[in-house]
């Protein structure tokens, strides 16, 4: 059976926005790389998220039989979380680390992949006085 991997990570990208991921991106880099075909990349806003992140995604993951190369832990001092699936890898970045590194620059030629609506609804946000 073939599955759409275009719609896997992008749907794994919306699983991290669901749960406050910030800055979500999808980078097809197909034709780019010989040992992966695409990144998801996210920002986690302290190692508390960072771990809440990985453990939302390696549920969901678990949930439709995908499963990681290694399990992923976090410490409370970790900057950056790398989820390998093989054929795509999952970047959970603080803020301080995704840009120091800034992968979108590094990979400034590959397609940026659109994410599927939330299918979670979000409240709304508090309007500022």
């Amino acid at each position: 059976m073939s599955i759409d991997r275009r719609a896997v990570v992008s749907a794994c990208a919306q699983v991290l926005a669901d749960h406050n991921g910030k800055d979500p991106v999808v980078l097809d880099l197909e034709g780019l790389s010989s040992w992966t075909d695409y990144f998801v990349i996210v920002t986690a806003t302290s190692s508390a998220h960072m771990a809440g992140l990985v453990r939302h995604l390696s549920e969901y993951l678990a949930k439709n039989g995908l499963e990681l190369a290694r399990k992923p832990r976090v410490a409370e001092d970790e900057e950056w979380c790398l989820m390998d699936l093989g054929w795509f890898i999952v970047h959970v970045m603080s803020r301080k680390a995704r840009e120091f590194y800034e992968l979108e620059k590094l990979w400034f030629q590959a397609e940026s992949v659109p994410l599927p609506p939330s299918e979670e609804p979000r409240p709304p946000k508090p309007e500022s006085r």
